[in-house]
């Protein structure tokens, strides 16, 4: 491979279009773009040249990283996406035969403190809901509920993607993907009766019958929900008490929409008292 065919620049832009090919969003390409101009950046330092070349390695890149943070005092969980977008950049090199490995693979990921995301309890949920009397706000936070989806998801919900008799929802989720998700029979008799009979169009609408936005959304859980309580924590909740009951980790996976089994296992935790029975039942010390 020549050179002047591995520079920054070139494969940036590449690898944008390899992402719009897949349908990946705006803000996520915007997102993914900035961190690979100022990684661009740091490598040119390095190479003390204006359009540096692709070759890299790990220290450089934690070095790239530890510059970042004392910078710009970016976290360690926005340093972990950061990985992330370089991870996806450099393997996308070498599949195209550019670079032989990814020198990501070397990086220690920085960790994350208080790393378990807070989440409702079901009876917590049902609480909520039961505190809610506007009809369309106590629908959609039980549909988020109900369903798993995300934010973005829920708005995109249309009525002619519901099949009310299989009782299930089709989802487009990130990149254009699509899903099926199940939802129960009360939740669906809610959205027959709130839609009013209507065959298509957005099941949640905002202004002149257009989609409500995902910001109204927000507005609405800041409105009722306890502090810290946010729609993607509801998504948490519906697959904590998925898997709880389960413990079946491919389907809460599925559910989700996640690529990886990895990021669902963020979700997942194990019941106190589960966890109790086994220590009393196994550990030694324990005496039962």
């Amino acid at each position: 491979m020549a050179p002047h065919k591995r520079f920054f620049s070139l494969w940036i832009l590449r690898y944008m279009n390899h992402l719009t090919m897949r349908n990946y969003s705006e803000k996520t390409i915007d997102t993914y773009r900035r961190v690979l101009e100022d990684f661009s950046v740091y490598c040119a330092g390095l190479q003390g040249s204006d359009d540096p070349v692709v070759d890299t390695d790990g220290y450089e890149i934690t070095d790239f990283l530890a510059q970042a943070s004392a910078k710009r005092g970016i976290s360690a969980t926005t340093m972990n996406r950061y990985l992330s977008t370089l991870s996806s950049f450099f393997t996308f090199l070498v599949g195209q035969h550019i670079i032989e490995t990814n020198p990501v693979l070397g990086v220690d990921r920085p960790k994350i403190k208080d790393r378990e995301l807070l989440y409702l309890k079901h009876a917590d949920v049902i609480s909520l809901l039961n505190r809610i009397e506007d009809p369309r706000d106590l629908l959609l936070v039980r549909t988020i509920y109900a369903t798993g989806v995300r934010v973005s998801e829920l708005c995109g919900i249309l009525i002619e993607h519901i099949d009310f008799s299989e009782e299930t929802i089709r989802i487009r989720g990130k990149g254009g993907k699509i899903r099926t998700v199940f939802i129960d029979p009360e939740t669906l008799d809610s959205i027959r009766s709130y839609t009013g009979g209507r065959t298509e169009g957005p099941v949640f609408t905002g202004h002149h019958g257009a989609p409500l936005s995902p910001r109204t959304v927000q507005h609405i859980f800041q409105k009722y929900a306890p502090s810290g309580i946010t729609p993607h924590k509801i998504r948490h909740s519906y697959a904590s008490e998925l898997y709880k009951r389960s413990r079946n980790l491919r389907v809460v996976q599925e559910n989700l929409g996640h690529s990886s089994i990895k990021t669902t296992e963020v979700y997942l935790h194990t019941d106190i008292e589960e966890r109790r029975q086994v220590y009393q039942e196994h550990f030694p010390l324990s005496g039962r």
